[in-house]
């Protein structure tokens, strides 16, 4: 769908916009213009949802979850009540996604994931392999780039992951997957929260065997597959599942121990699936991996 953007209202409003807003310690405004490059905004056509209106203002509604290198938090990114029109992409719901600066965070487990990625510089691709004080800082500064790419690549490609809206430096903001009623904005839950029946722990078993399968048609695997990064999505009534955290995709090919990570993959979740009531045959580890290895070679 397109966006319903109209510069001509953006225009008329923008200069009332910067007149009439004042920020909160928890406000700033949209960082949608410092992303021009199209490199650094998500797939096109947007979704209509998608506020592309530079009046717009962020608000942080607090902390959704926080992790060994980053921090993911809830936003709000709206125009001032007094100049919507009821209109899409006037007002919306995001993750963003905070990478931590290298001495902050743990990124003891980067050399192993990104082996075989290339860089445009050879002069950093030696630094990473090296493990320079300047190759740690490089590696931890493409994380973000890195699994927004990697979310561009699978949203285009129709898996089943968040849309990534943008990435400015070390923050990727993305879809929100959860509800937002008049109470407050709910997250999804993770798989691992959840206690399905057999019918719907097969449904899930076959969404989750077809994501490794697809991911692996295109080269790569997950890295860290498990039910943690996969998210139970209310919007949907069938319960569709949605993958996250794909900063660590890992390349197949290039990799060399690509093959021990698609596995890992495979185990980590038939063993929950099978756990909680799918099927041998529908969370077959050994066979998702077999016809996973079959699509990349």
């Amino acid at each position: 769908m397109t966006s319903s953007f109209d510069w001509d209202t953006f225009l008329a409003t923008s200069e009332l916009t910067t007149q009439v807003a004042e920020l909160d310690e928890d406000q700033r405004w949209s960082t949608w213009p410092e992303t021009a490059h199209t490199l650094d905004r998500g797939p096109q056509p947007f979704p209509d949802w998608v506020v592309q209106h530079h009046g717009a203002i962020d608000t942080e509604l607090g902390v959704l979850k926080t992790g060994k290198e980053a921090d993911a938090f809830l936003i709000e990114r709206a125009l001032p009540q007094e100049l919507r029109t009821d209109q899409g992409g006037e007002a919306t719901l995001m993750v963003a996604k905070r990478f931590r600066s290298p001495e902050l965070a743990a990124f003891h487990r980067s050399q192993s994931y990104a082996e075989g990625r290339r860089t445009r510089d050879s002069r950093v691709s030696r630094a990473i392999a090296r493990g320079t004080a300047f190759g740690r800082e490089a590696a931890a500064g493409q994380w973000a780039r890195t699994e927004f790419d990697a979310l561009c690549e699978l949203f285009s490609a129709g898996l089943a992951v968040p849309y990534p809206v943008q990435i400015v430096e070390g923050e990727l903001c993305m879809e929100f997957i959860g509800t937002d009623d008049d109470a407050r904005p709910v997250a999804a839950p993770r798989l691992h929260e959840m206690r399905p029946d057999e019918t719907l722990a097969v449904q899930w078993a076959q969404e989750l065997r077809r994501f490794v399968l697809d991911l692996a048609d295109l080269g790569y695997a997950h890295g860290d597959l498990s039910p943690y990064n996969v998210l139970v999505d209310p919007r949907s009534e069938t319960q569709r599942l949605a993958i996250i955290d794909v900063p660590q995709v890992v390349d197949l090919v290039a990799n060399p121990h690509g093959p021990e990570f698609l596995e890992r993959d495979c185990v980590n979740v038939c063993t929950w699936l099978r756990a909680h009531g799918a099927t041998e045959r529908s969370a077959d580890p050994e066979e998702w991996y077999e016809h996973a290895v079959r699509r990349y070679r």
